[in-house]
């Protein structure tokens, strides 16, 4: 419990400061990342509820619901990188909107490393698996940064390419959370 109390709170955290940044900068690229860092954040709720209840069947749901939570906020990225293709935005703030990309590889980091770190202590591939996500979604983090940097250096069109890129990584992450929860229901 205390691994996903952790996990849920430097998430959500971490999301809330992308945000405020988000709001300054307008980045679809920011948007993606933080839509799917709140999705993560919530994701430690099914998986309370599992260890909570101290069930392995309610820890494959709850992986499951981690997997649909992955799916949704890449559908909601996807949505919102297409719709800044179809109505451009002029970025500003660059030198902020590099910062919430740190802001959210950090703050995946130290889920990531919370959340392995209880996996393997608590034998829990759910868990491991999250942790794993959040490792990669920390790299995703870092796409941000390099929208800022892209668009700075005069190529706008950069923000919603990067988007789309996000959510291709994030389909990625869901189709691999997939294969590791639909795994466990084999054994």
């Amino acid at each position: 419990m205390r691994t996903v109390s952790i996990s849920l709170v430097v998430l959500t955290l971490a999301a809330a400061v992308q945000t405020l940044i988000f709001l300054t900068t307008g980045s679809v690229a920011l948007l993606a990342d933080l839509i799917h860092n709140f999705g993560d954040g919530l994701t430690a709720i099914p998986l309370g509820i599992a260890f909570f209840l101290r069930s392995v069947r309610g820890e494959r749901w709850a992986g499951l619901a981690v997997v649909g939570a992955i799916f949704i906020s890449a559908m909601v990225a996807l949505y919102e990188t297409i719709l800044r293709f179809i109505h451009p935005q002029h970025l500003t703030h660059l030198w902020v909107l590099a910062g919430a990309g740190l802001v959210g590889f950090i703050g995946n980091e130290i889920a990531a490393r919370v959340r392995l770190r209880g996996g393997k202590r608590l034998d829990s591939p759910a868990l491991i698996a999250d942790g794993n996500h959040a490792r990669v979604d920390g790299f995703v983090s870092l796409g941000v940064i390099g929208s800022a940097i892209v668009v700075g250096l005069g190529a706008p069109i950069a923000d919603p390419i990067i988007g789309l890129v996000i959510t291709v990584v994030i389909l990625k992450i869901t189709w691999d959370s997939w294969k590791t929860i639909y795994g466990q229901h084999d054994h």
